[in-house]
């Protein structure tokens, strides 16, 4: 072939990848949700933003290994009218527990820590208090990253800025100025699955009492330089150069007090990242199993870290495994998925919360980059969207279109979801509107009768109300329901503490 035959070639194969690549951008900003062949009404993504009151969405795409597409949308910051980009830094949440999997895994294949010993083998500044309810087995770090260490604590809420913040050891007791409660056993390790961020934060300890170092220095240094994330850190509260690339976070069109909140949990919780430099992680982690690369963990690691979700979640659709996190602070969501076999993923992070949305938006790219096997499930209307606008204006009017909805439109809205009322109810309860709140999870209670959560969720507003006889009875109902729930019995004892003042 001749050397400008050649050339001509390579200008009309990329031009006809770009022209492939846009019209397929086209179609998902214009047909959000053309692969769901129950809808009628075409949906651009500005429309579904807007309809679940999400300001800003950043996403990378990628197929064959490579990032395909990066693009963002919406608003950084509403009040300072500052548009997101495809640099803007989001909270990656409980994806960090990701992240956190891969530093500790380093130190593994260091043989500076073993996956199956005790904990306490390695904690020196503070040591895990075994009780009865572990049977006298031990913790293992591998328990820690796969939540089978049947540990207490499953998120944390963050703290605003300006509020002291609490070390690790002050977490992992539930001492003050802590907001969140000990991390303790509540029942043997490794008896089954229990999610436990307070698990993570145990590991985070590790990790620092191991190498000496901060967990941010460690994890720049060992983690984020090597995949080239130039961008992303785990410093709480995030260094003052980046503050132009923070997005605010959101609960529909309210701003987090602070713009964001502070997370000294920062295995758990405290990642700073934008979907490029997630992508980077998702196409290392591929390019691991393939023995292509070992930027950070080697190819056995790497398989032995997704055979047993060692910070990650493995998902089987029909013999073709894809894995993932999601990941929700306080006015945050994002989630990244990635295939096993051939080299598809994507990353979505917004500035609101609406995981919906985010579930939405990951069909879209599956069915338009064809994804094997991956389930494109129709997506339900929320409910408590659908009633909220009524909801905001009279609470009662809008129980009663609940109501006459489950009636008439069964099949049409998302009524099976245990989280839809409660999150409107949450909703209602930042708002100030405490008797609001509480008949929404009332209705969730009716609904739902055997649903713990939904008890302790009214128990937290009863208690916010001073109304502590019924905000008793909701916590011991969340105790017969389940006799371990930590949150439960530290309530308990809270609202006993207060009725003796």
């Amino acid at each position: 072939m001749k050397k400008t035959s050649l050339i001509f070639f390579l200008f009309f194969s990329f031009y006809t990848f770009a022209q492939n690549v846009n019209e397929k951008i086209k179609s998902f900003e214009n047909n959000l949700n053309s692969w769901n062949k129950t809808k009628n009404k075409k949906s651009t993504l500005k429309e579904r933003m807007d309809f679940y009151e999400v300001n800003a969405v950043s996403i990378a795409v990628i197929k064959n290994y490579k990032i395909e597409w990066v693009k963002a949308y919406g608003l950084a910051d509403v009040s300072e009218k500052r548009p997101t980009t495809t640099e803007t830094l989001f909270q990656a949440a409980s994806i960090s527990k990701s992240f956190n999997s891969l530093g500790i895994l380093k130190l593994i294949e260091a043989q500076k820590l073993n996956l199956d010993k005790d904990i306490n083998t390695y904690l020196k500044t503070w040591k895990f208090p075994y009780d009865s309810n572990s049977k006298g087995k031990k913790i293992s770090i591998a328990q820690l990253l796969n939540h089978t260490a049947g540990l207490s604590v499953g998120g944390f809420g963050g703290y605003e800025k300006g509020q002291p913040l609490p070390s690790i050891i002050q977490i992992l007791d539930g001492v003050k100025p802590a907001n969140s409660n000990a991390v303790r056993s509540i029942f043997e390790p490794n008896l089954k699955f229990q999610y436990s961020g307070g698990g993570t934060t145990v590991s985070q300890l590790i990790l620092e009492d191991t190498t000496g170092e901060k967990y941010e220095d460690y994890m720049l240094k060992n983690v984020l330089v090597p995949l080239e994330m130039t961008q992303s850190s785990f410093n709480q509260p995030p260094s003052i150069d980046k503050k132009n690339l923070l997005a605010t976070g959101y609960h529909g069109h309210v701003e987090v007090v602070g713009k964001y909140h502070i997370y000294p949990e920062k295995a758990a919780a405290g990642l700073w990242t934008n979907p490029t430099d997630l992508a980077k992680y998702i196409i290392e982690t591929q390019l691991s199993l393939l023995g292509k690369s070992n930027k950070i963990l080697s190819k056995k690691m790497s398989i032995r870290r997704l055979e047993n979700n060692l910070g990650i979640f493995v998902q089987n659709y029909n013999g073709t495994k894809y894995f993932g996190h999601s990941g929700g602070n306080d006015g945050f969501v994002c989630h990244y998925i990635g295939s096993l076999e051939d080299g598809n993923g994507i990353v979505v992070m917004t500035n609101g919360v609406s995981m919906q949305l985010i579930n939405e938006i990951v069909s879209s790219i599956a069915n338009l980059n064809q994804w094997k096997n991956y389930p494109l499930k129709p997506i339900k209307e929320p409910i408590s969207l659908t009633i909220k606008k009524v909801a905001d204006q009279n609470i009662d009017k809008g129980i009663e279109l609940y109501k006459e909805l489950k009636q008439t439109k069964p099949n049409d809205y998302n009524f099976s979801d245990k989280n839809e009322l409660n999150t409107l109810g949450y909703e209602l309860l930042r708002n100030k509107k405490i008797d609001e709140a509480i008949k929404i999870f009332t209705l969730n209670i009716n609904e739902f009768p055997d649903l713990a959560n939904a008890y302790d969720s009214r128990g937290e507003a009863y208690f916010d109300k001073k109304d502590y006889p019924a905000s008793k009875a909701d916590y011991q109902k969340v105790l017969e329901l389940e006799p371990t729930n930590q949150n439960a019995k530290e309530m308990l004892r809270k609202i006993e503490d207060t009725s003796k003042k």
